[in-house]
């Protein structure tokens, strides 16, 4: 099992996210490449002390965006992994 710290890199604060924390008990994070579903769910409950119900795992493709300093260049931006994980029934994760 790998640490918390090696599994996710940030909470998303959008308001997507915020919408489904506060309607539906789901919280957004990013995550390494390499995490999967059963790491994400250790991890958060780990980290939080929280019962998981359910992770949701997005894979983004990075953008292709024309170079500031180069005509003619493009360049991409990093592809980024999304957790969506759903808590049970009486479970609330504190951020701020």
């Amino acid at each position: 099992m790998q640490q918390p710290s090696q599994v996710i890199k940030e909470y998303r604060i959008t308001e997507k996210a915020s919408d489904l924390q506060a309607n539906k008990n789901q919280y957004t994070f990013e995550v390494f490449q390499q995490a999967s579903r059963t790491d994400v769910a250790n991890a958060v409950a780990k980290l939080f002390n929280v019962k998981v119900a359910k992770v949701n795992i997005l894979n983004q493709k990075g953008k292709v965006v024309p170079s500031k300093t180069a005509r003619g260049k493009f360049g991409r931006k990093a592809n980024v992994k999304k957790a969506i994980v759903t808590l049970k029934e009486g479970s609330a994760i504190t951020l701020i």
